[in-house]
């Protein structure tokens, strides 16, 4: 019998193409979704993918299913989004701050998307960079903050988003250019080129270059591309999540080293005040996030929800 769980998978998978992403989007480890499947699969008797080295292609019974999968999915969220409406739930304004600046590459889509599906909120970005972004909804001049996970605070909701690695860029002709991998010591002499927010802010000098003694001149930038042009232009090297350079390398503009060696990771939250955190409209922005991000951004792994 199908379930709705065995239609969101359906749709994760065939937004993925992979069953380990599919999985942390729909909140079941890999083995748990590949039995979903496989019990899928047995109730019909008929494989719903092949298995090919680009991932999970659907068969034409999996197509079928996929196709019931969309259309019964977007109807149920039309249902509750209704529902809401009715309750007197769907009027109001989300302003959203960046404390990840590199966030404006997938934030319009998710925005878009939001504002398709709730013509009704209000959604704008406060703009500028603010040292202290969290303060900002104590001050009534913002609704949600996206950026790093903020100690406990009394009144505000935490929604988990995602994890992502910060990559060291640097230019094509860097003299760190041959190295698979970035230590501390490695970076002396240089010059960090960042966003213009205070070091406790940027994870390259909290994590990496404090623990070991180092501090290195800054000079900063307000947009990413700006970043990576003084970047490629050798005034400098940066540190930026793995999504905000992946153009530009593939496209041989800079280079990008992991840091340590397991790399520098870091994690992106949704916070909000609590009582804003029940309304449907600003969970399902939170849930838009995810899926739109786990759809579109190489590298990155969901968070569990709490």
């Amino acid at each position: 019998m199908i379930e709705v769980r065995h239609l969101r998978s359906l749709v994760a998978i065939s937004e993925s193409g992979k069953l380990a992403t599919a999985a942390q989007r729909v909140h079941l480890t890999q083995s748990a979704l590949s039995h979903q499947i496989k019990a899928l699969e047995a109730h019909f008797g008929l494989p719903l993918f092949e298995r090919t080295r680009q991932g999970l292609v659907f068969t034409p019974a999996g197509n079928h299913l996929l196709s019931l999968a969309l259309h019964v999915l977007a109807a149920i969220g039309d249902t509750e989004r209704d529902l809401a409406r009715l309750k007197g739930e769907s009027h109001g304004e989300l302003r959203v701050v960046l404390e990840c600046h590199t966030c404006f590459d997938w934030l319009m889509p998710v925005m878009d998307e939001f504002r398709r599906r709730w013509p009704e909120v209000e959604i704008d970005l406060v703009a500028g960079f603010h040292a202290d972004p969290l303060g900002l909804i104590g001050e009534g001049k913002a609704d949600l903050v996206i950026g790093s996970k903020p100690p406990p605070r009394r009144r505000l909701h935490v929604a988990p988003l995602f994890r992502f690695e910060i990559l060291a860029v640097m230019a094509n002709e860097h003299r760190l250019r041959n190295k698979r991998r970035l230590e501390a010591a490695d970076l002396v002499g240089e010059t960090l080129i960042t966003y213009p927010v205070p070091e406790a802010r940027i994870d390259l000098i909290r994590e990496v270059l404090e623990p070991a003694g180092i501090r290195l001149p800054r000079r900063t930038a307000e947009l990413t591309v700006a970043v990576l042009q003084l970047v490629a232009s050798r005034r400098g090297v940066a540190a930026l999540p793995n999504w905000g350079v992946k153009n530009y390398v593939d496209h041989d503009y800079v280079l990008a080293k992991r840091i340590g060696a397991k790399g520098l990771w870091s994690e992106l939250y949704a916070v909000m005040p609590t009582p804003l955190a029940e309304r449907p409209y600003v969970r399902e922005f939170v849930a838009i996030v995810r899926d739109i991000c786990a759809m579109q951004l190489d590298g990155i792994e969901l968070l569990p929800e709490h």
